[in-house]
C-alpha cells in the first residue's frame, strides 16, 4: 500500500496509547510519531532557558532524540508549552505532512484526531481511570530508580489532565467518530489486539 492512510490515537497519559501506536505501526507496517516527543522537547528547551514559541519553530530530529524526554520534570514542561497557541501551531505542519506520507502514519497524542487530522481514516481514544493510570506511571518511575510516592504521582495526573482537557487551544476530548478503547481492565495483548481488529476492519 502506497497511498496515504492515517491511524490517530488520542487519550491521557499513561493509558497505554503510545504502547498500542508502536504495536500498530509495527503490525501493518505504518511509520509512527509520538506527538507528545514534540512537546516534550520543546518543554526541555523550555527548561535550558528558550522561549517556548523559538523552541517550537527551530524543532530538530536531534532534539526528539534527548533521552531526558521521559522524566516527570520534562513531561509537565511539556504539558505547560502545549497550552501556548504559538507552540501548537508551529507544530501543525510537521505533524499533517508526517500522517499523509505514502504507505500509512500512526500518530499519537492529544488532540490528533480532533485538530491535525480529523479526516484519519482510523480514529481511536484510548483511556484509563486516573488511579490506574497513576499506578502505570508510579511503577514505570519506579524501575528507573526515581523517588516518588503514588499520591504524589496521582496529583500529577489529574493535574495534566484538568490542564490537557481545560485547555482554549485543542483541548484533549475524544473525536466524535473515535472508537473508544479503555485499557482499565484490559492487559496490553488484548488493547493492541482490539486496536488492530478496529483498524483492519476499516481497511477493508
Amino acid at each position: 500500500m502506497t497511498e496515504p492512510f492515517t491511524v490517530a490515537i488520542d487519550g491521557p497519559a499513561a493509558a497505554g496509547k503510545g504502547t498500542i501506536s508502536k504495536a500498530v505501526a509495527a503490525h501493518f507496517g505504518f511509520a509512527h510519531l509520538d506527538t507528545g516527543l514534540l512537546y516534550r522537547a520543546v518543554g526541555a528547551r523550555m527548561l535550558a532557558g528558550e522561549a517556548p514559541t523559538e523552541a517550537a519553530q527551530s524543532l530538530t530530529a536531534d532534539d526528539l532524540a534527548n533521552p531526558d524526554l521521559r522524566t516527570a520534570e520534562v513531561a509537565q514542561a511539556a504539558s505547560k508549552v502545549a497550552v501556548i497557541p504559538e507552540v501548537r501551531a508551529a507544530l501543525l505542519d510537521f505533524q499533517r505532512a508526517f500522517a499523509r506520507r505514502a504507505g500509512g502514519a500512526v500518530l499519537d497524542g492529544r488532540d490528533i484526531g480532533t485538530v491535525i487530522c480529523p479526516q484519519a481514516e482510523v480514529k481511536l481514544y484510548v483511556t484509563a481511570s486516573a488511579a490506574i493510570r497513576a499506578k502505570r506511571r508510579f511503577d514505570e518511575l519506579q524501575a528507573r530508580g526515581s523517588h516518588t510516592d503514588f499520591e504524589t504521582v496521582l496529583a500529577d495526573v489529574k493535574a495534566r489532565d484538568a490542564r490537557d482537557s481545560g485547555r482554549a487551544d485543542a483541548p484533549m476530548k475524544p473525536a466524535k467518530d473515535a472508537v473508544l478503547l479503555d485499557t482499565s481492565h484490559l492487559s496490553i495483548e488484548a488493547a493492541i489486539a482490539h486496536a488492530i481488529e478496529t483498524i483492519t476492519t476499516r481497511r477493508q
